[in-house]
Formats: C-alpha cells, sequence, structure tokens
C-alpha cells in the first residue's frame, strides 16, 4: 500500500480523496490546504466517508511523521511559480511528487531555471517529480507521442478535443469564459487569465519528443458565441455571448506547422469528442466519440501515475520519460508465462 500526502483539497482534490477511498492500493495518510477555508478541518467534512480523524493541517510544518508517507501528491495552482514552494521541501525530503500543475507537464518553456533547480533538488536528496493530467498531460501530448509508435515517418501531428462544457464544474466553467461578454472576453485573453493552461507545454512535449527543430509558436483564443439562450451553472447565457471559448495553437518547423492543437468547449457544445491525427507514413486516425469525461479522467491519470514515479530513477519526468502509465488492478496474483 502507498502512503499519500495530499497537499490540495479543493475540488480536484476533494474528488480524488473520494476515488481513493475505492483504492486499497492507496490511502492518504496526511492532507495539507494552505487555504484558510480548508486548512484546520477535518477530511470528513469535505469527503464524505473519508477517515474522520484525518485533519487537513494548514502548513507543511505541521507534518510530524514524515516516515508514514512513501509519495506526495500536489493538486494546488496551475502554475510552477505557486507550487514550487510546496515542490522543495518535499523533494528535499526525497519523496516521489505527482503533481495536476499544468506548467509541470512540460516547464522547460516557461520556467527553464525553476526546472533545472528542481532537478538538481531531487537528484541531489533522490525525489522524483512529474506533471501529469488529462490535459496537459496525456491526450494532447502522451498519447499522440506513443501512437506515434505505428508509425514509419511522422510529418505532423494534429490533435482536437471538442467538450460539451454543461456538465462539468463551475470552476472549468468559469475558466473557459462561460457567460462573458465579447469585450469582457477579449479583456481577460489580454490579461492572460483565460486560457487553457498547457497547450505550449503540451506542443513542445510532442515536437522535442519527436525530434523536430522548433521554429515559432502560436496561440489563439476566441470565444465560442452563444447563438441562442443557454443555461449553465454560472446562471443564464444571453444570445451574443460567450457560450465557452476555443483555443488553438500552431508549433512550426521547416516552415510547416508539424503540431496543431485545437481545445474547443462551450455548454450545449454538439458533436463532443477527441481525435488524434498522424500525417506520415502510414496516414494514421484515432477518435474517442464522446470525449473522455475530463473530471474522471484527471483523478484516475494522477492516482495511476503514483506507483510508476515510485519505481522511477531520482530527478524531474515527464510522461513520456517513464514507463507507460496505466491502471492497475491489485488483490490479484498474475502470472506470467
Amino acid at each position: 500500500m502507498l502512503r499519500i500526502l495530499h497537499v490540495g483539497i479543493g475540488p480536484t482534490g476533494q474528488r480524488i480523496e473520494k476515488e481513493l477511498l475505492a483504492r486499497s492500493e492507496l490511502r492518504t495518510v496526511a492532507a495539507v490546504d494552505l487555504g484558510p477555508a480548508i486548512g484546520g478541518r477535518l477530511m470528513s467534512e469535505l469527503v464524505e466517508d473519508a477517515d474522520p480523524t484525518l485533519r487537513i493541517e494548514s502548513s507543511l510544518e505541521r507534518i510530524h511523521d514524515w516516515s508514514s508517507i512513501d509519495v506526495a501528491l500536489v493538486t494546488t495552482s496551475s502554475t510552477m511559480s505557486r507550487c514550487a514552494e510546496v515542490f522543495r521541501p518535499l523533494l528535499a525530503r526525497g519523496l516521489p511528487v505527482v503533481s495536476t500543475c499544468e506548467e509541470l507537464v512540460y516547464p522547460w518553456i516557461a520556467h527553464r531555471e525553476l526546472a533545472t533547480e528542481l532537478d538538481l533538488l531531487a537528484k541531489r536528496h533522490g525525489g522524483r517529480l512529474l506533471g501529469t493530467g488529462v490535459n496537459p498531460g496525456f491526450l494532447m501530448d502522451t498519447f499522440p507521442v506513443f501512437a506515434t509508435a505505428l508509425a514509419r515517418r511522422v510529418d505532423a501531428i494534429e490533435v482536437v478535443r471538442r467538450q460539451d462544457a454543461t456538465a462539468r464544474r463551475i470552476t472549468f466553467q468559469r475558466k473557459i469564459g462561460v457567460g462573458l461578454s465579447v469585450a469582457d472576453f477579449a479583456a481577460r485573453v489580454a490579461e492572460g487569465t483565460l486560457r487553457h493552461v498547457g497547450f505550449a507545454e503540451s506542443a513542445h512535449l510532442v515536437a522535442t519528443t519527436l525530434g523536430f527543430e522548433i521554429e515559432g509558436w502560436r496561440e489563439t483564443v476566441e470565444p465560442v458565441i452563444a447563438e441562442r439562450a443557454h443555461v449553465s451553472s454560472l446562471g443564464a447565457i444571453e444570445p451574443g455571448a460567450a457560450a465557452g471559448m476555443r483555443q488553438i495553437g500552431e508549433l512550426s518547423s521547416g516552415g510547416k506547422v508539424v503540431v496543431r492543437l485545437e481545445f474547443v468547449a462551450a455548454i450545449d457544445q454538439p458533436g463532443a469528442f477527441d481525435s488524434v491525427r498522424i500525417r506520415g507514413e502510414p496516414e494514421l486516425e484515432f477518435a474517442i466519440p464522446g470525449g473522455v469525461p475530463g473530471d474522471v479522467a484527471v483523478t484516475s491519470i494522477a492516482l495511476n501515475s503514483l506507483a510508476t514515479l515510485v519505481a522511477a530513477p531520482p530527478g524531474l519526468h515527464t510522461m513520456v520519460d517513464l514507463p507507460p502509465v496505466h491502471y492497475r488492478r491489485f488483490g490479484r496474483v498474475t502470472q506470467r508465462a
């Protein structure tokens, strides 16, 4: 059984804790949340059937029995700069750390110096660090990379995610600009506060892994305009307002686009799907009708990554550095021929 220190018990963290209750091979033995609304509370106040004795501490300094912890799970922020203050003390204690921090999926784009620092810190103390998730972390980067094993030549990768955001959590709907006017949407994009974090990280992870020389990166974010009235968790959406967002990223090499990512998420978005197209020899296309349920997927991939990272060598890793992460069925003995 892996004993987990879980840092960050917000909406994503609470979903993960609910999933942990069904996994006998994993157990949260310590929890921390730096927010004043959560730190100090009992886990059972937030997650039904959780250990009634498990208190969510308000800082890492309040954790005393580090010998009882095998691995850390950090579900706090999308940005490296905010997460680094949590990563440093955990890596200094030699812990494996899995995080849903989007920028950590491939941190050398925006945070090269910090990534180098954390890699050296992990190697010095025997720690391990991995950023993962469904997107970024798998569908738009790891999965396309592994799928190229079937190709004798790869000229370009195209990934499309189209999601109906109607049933997604309110924080996700807010993140994609649901209900904003076109002017407010544009202002948020200009500020850098409205975008799907991790696009550049996914594209550069794909391109560098496949050996493309990167010449340029272009990214656009536009609203999906409501043509009729809709109802969302954030309230009514009037015609002409934003029902969601469309984000497109294109990475060029040799004067051509070699990685193209498109993400569309909106209320009542028809025809949801996920697809990966590999242009080369042979031409390959993989599609998931209806798309991958994002909330379930990010919870699953975070937990399924824990044992893989524990077995990895010290240092900062990406999902393509490690053996393929997969679901593990515990409690049964499987004999190999």
